[in-house]
């Protein structure tokens, strides 16, 4: 054998850029065993052992364990379909370390306390089926019933909120409120009490009664009051409501009452739920989809503004 063509463990590390320790480690686990030995016993290798250690260190910098490295150099797997199923890893890595940043932006963010933290790091650690088994457990829960409303359903399910691999820090947020929400039973009741109507895409009989004219002018009080920051539980609310509920008692030609207003309360409250509207912005957040401006925000302040004489 011609002696030049073979490598010193010294020269093998000057070659490789790998120490002689960790070449030694190797050539003792068997992956790059020496070709020979030298007459003072010093271990020596060819270029094909040089060519083994190179391709050993850059598996090993792209994360492969020793023993897949070892099948890759015996030519029991190719390099092509180990490359392929630890691209397929590390994306499932990716992910998670995505998924543990936007938690902990949330975290920094909102000041969170030990308890939300480990609940947001519990519910975004599910995966994509473990979180879509929990809506589906939330719809057949609320739905599920031979007089449900298939309309309804089908609604619900068409908007299934489903976290992206890199969420944003709102969409962390949404999800782990919602996953709050969906569990709750008394929500599942306004839920199912909701849905129908709103699947159904009738307008309220006080609506329909009042008509479009009287209703667009109460949202625009409502939504002018909000705007000038007025609480809907304040004395300052009072000339607002006053002449909003002496317009519809004319035209339910009712008397303009504390019955009459906790009436308008309860009617609107049937189809514009707070946590219920509250559910399907979660929903838009989560599915990162363009919230189309509405008017959610005014039934709210609406339904709490009338009850307020009420509640006083």
């Amino acid at each position: 054998m011609d002696v030049t063509t073979l490598y010193s463990i010294g020269e093998l590390s000057r070659r490789t850029g790998l120490s002689v320790r960790t070449i030694r480690f190797y050539s003792d686990s068997g992956v790059v065993a020496p070709t020979t030995r030298s007459p003072a016993g010093y271990r020596l290798y060819d270029l094909d052992a040089l060519l083994r250690l190179e391709l050993l260190r850059t598996l090993r910098e792209l994360g492969m364990d020793l023993a897949t490295i070892q099948r890759v150099l015996d030519s029991e797997l190719s390099v092509a379909d180990v490359a392929a199923a630890h691209a397929d890893a590390m994306d499932v890595q990716i992910r998670v370390l995505q998924l543990r940043r936007s938690v902990l932006r949330v975290v920094a963010k909102r000041g969170s306390s030990p308890e939300e933290t480990k609940l947001m790091h519990r519910l975004t650690q599910l995966s994509g089926e473990e979180r879509r088994r929990l809506i589906d457990d939330f719809i057949d829960g609320t739905f599920g019933t031979m007089d449900a409303d298939p309309a309804a359903v089908a609604m619900v399910r068409a908007a299934t909120p489903d976290l992206p691999d890199d969420p944003s820090g709102e969409q962390v947020a949404a999800w782990v409120e919602l996953a709050e929400l969906v569990g709750d039973e008394d929500f599942r009741a306004r839920m199912r009490r909701t849905a129908g109507h709103q699947a159904a895409g009738c307008s309220l009989d006080i609506e329909s009664v009042a008509g479009e004219e009287l209703m667009e002018f109460t949202r625009q009080r409502a939504a002018e009051a909000m705007e000038l920051g007025i609480d809907p539980r304040s004395d300052r609310v009072a000339p607002v409501i006053d002449d909003l509920v002496r317009r519809f008692s004319e035209v339910f030609a009712r008397t303009p009452d504390t019955e009459f207003r906790d009436w308008m309360a309860q009617q609107f409250e049937e189809a514009h739920d707070p946590r219920v509207d509250r559910y399907w912005r979660l929903v838009w957040i989560v599915n990162g989809w363009q919230v189309v401006p509405n008017l959610i925000p005014v039934y709210p302040w609406l339904i709490q503004a009338l009850r307020n004489d009420r509640d006083a």
